[in-house]
C-alpha cells in the first residue's frame, strides 16, 4: 500500500538512497533539506524537493503524510567536540521542533536516524541495545537526547517510533553515494587515494588488541540500511519507541578495508601510519538481532569487495561529471 512520505535531510548520502527506496516502492516523497551538507543532485528523480529547515517543517507537514523518516542532522564527530552548541541546536532543538509540527499535524509515525556513536566505548561484542549508553562526543550525545526525546513523545503523544542506530555505511546505490565534503568516512578515503587525490591513507594506530593491530569495524550497504528503513515504517506502533542496530555481526579492520580496496581497484594504496585517536574503540560490532526479529530485516549484502566496488563505481562516476 502505496503512502506519502517526508524525507528530512533527503539530500543528504543516506537520506536519498532511503528517498530512491521509498519511490521504487510505489510510494510519495517529500524531501526536505537545507543543503547545508546535502547536494540537490543527491535528490532522486521523482521526489518533490522543499529546500528548507527542519525548524519550519511546519510548514510542509499536514495530515495527508503517513509518516517521516528523519536524517537531517550534523554528523561529524571532531568538529562536534570544537562546535557543540552546533549540535545541540540543530540535532536536538531541530528535532524538538519536527517532533512538534508532527504533533500539530497528526502524523504519528517516525524513523530516525540514529548512530552507534550512542553506546560510546562498548562493554561488550557484539553490542546489543540493552548495553550502556555513554557517548563520547557531543555528536553521540545529541543522537541519544533525541532518543529519550523520542520515547517521551511515543509514551505522552502516541507517537510510533523507530530509531535505526547505524554502524559503518558504506557502498552506493544507483546515483546515490557519499559526497561528504570534508570526507570524514574510511572507505571514500581510501578511494581518493586510489583517484589519486589522496597520496597516502592515514592509519590511525597498529597496535589495537586486534589480529592485525587496527580497529575492527562492522559495515554495512547504504542499500541494506535503506530497506531496513521502509520496514521500519510498517513496524512503527502507536505508544512505542523501538531501537534496532543496524549492521553485519561481523568486522573487518582497517588494513583489510586497504586490502580490498587494492584489490576491487587495481591501484596501489600508500599507507601513512598515524598515532591512536582518542577515543576510538578497537573493536564496534553489531547484533542485529532485534531488526531481524522486530523488523523481519535481513541484510544480503556483507561482502565488503562488494560495497567497495559499488562505492568506487560511484566515486568515479562523480569525478567525471566534476
Amino acid at each position: 500500500m502505496s503512502g506519502k512520505y517526508l524525507v528530512t535531510g533527503g539530500a543528504g548520502y543516506v537520506g536519498s538512497v532511503v528517498a530512491q527506496h521509498l519511490l521504487e516502492a510505489g510510494h510519495e516523497v517529500v524531501v526536505l533539506d537545507n543543503l547545508s551538507t546535502g547536494f540537490r543532485e543527491g535528490v532522486p528523480a521523482g521526489a518533490t524537493f522543499v529546500e528548507g529547515d527542519i525548524r519550519d517543517a511546519g510548514k510542509w507537514l499536514d495530515a495527508s503524510f503517513d509518516a517521516v523518516l528523519h536524517f537531517a542532522a550534523f554528523s561529524q564527530v571532531g568538529e562536534s567536540v570544537v562546535k557543540p552548541e552546533k549540535y545541540w541546536e540543530n540535532n536536538v532543538g531541530g528535532t524538538m521542533a519536527l517532533l512538534g509540527a508532527m504533533r500539530e499535524a497528526g502524523v504519528r509515525r517516525l524513523v530516525f536516524s540514529s548512530t552507534a556513536a550512542t553506546y560510546g566505548e562498548p562493554v561488550s561484542t557484539p553490542i546489543t541495545e540493552t548495553d550502556p549508553t555513554a557517548p563520547t562526543s557531543p555528536y553521540g550525545a545529541s543522537k541519544l537526547a533525541v532518543d529519550h526525546m523520542i520515547t517521551g513523545e511515543a509514551t505522552a503523544h502516541g507517537l510510533g517510533a523507530v530509531s535505526l542506530r547505524y554502524f559503518n555505511v558504506a557502498g552506493a546505490y544507483g546515483a546515490q553515494g557519499e559526497r561528504h565534503d570534508p570526507e570524514s568516512h574510511l572507505i571514500p578515503l581510501v578511494l581518493q587515494v586510489a583517484q589519486g587525490r589522496r597520496d597516502a591513507i592515514s592509519v590511525f594506530g597498529d597496535d589495537y588488541p586486534t589480529p592485525d593491530g587496527t580497529c575492527i569495524r562492522d559495515y554495512i550497504h547504504v542499500a541494506d540500511l535503506a530497506e531496513a528503513h521502509l520496514l521500519a515504517v510498517e513496524a512503527a506502533t502507536p505508544g512505542e519507541h523501538l531501537i534496532c542496530n543496524l549492521g553485519n555481526g561481523n568486522g573487518f579492520s582497517v588494513r583489510e578495508v586497504v586490502e580490498t580496496v587494492r584489490k576491487v581497484t587495481g591501484h596501489p594504496i600508500p599507507e601513512v601510519m598515524a598515532p591512536r585517536r582518542g577515543g576510538d574503540p578497537a573493536v564496534l560490532v553489531a547484533s542485529a538481532a532485534t531488526a531481524r526479529e522486530r523488523l523481519g530485516w535481513n541484510p544480503s549484502r556483507a561482502d565488503l569487495a562488494g560495497i567497495v566496488a559499488d562505492a568506487w563505481e560511484f566515486t568515479q562516476k562523480i569525478a567525471k561529471e566534476r
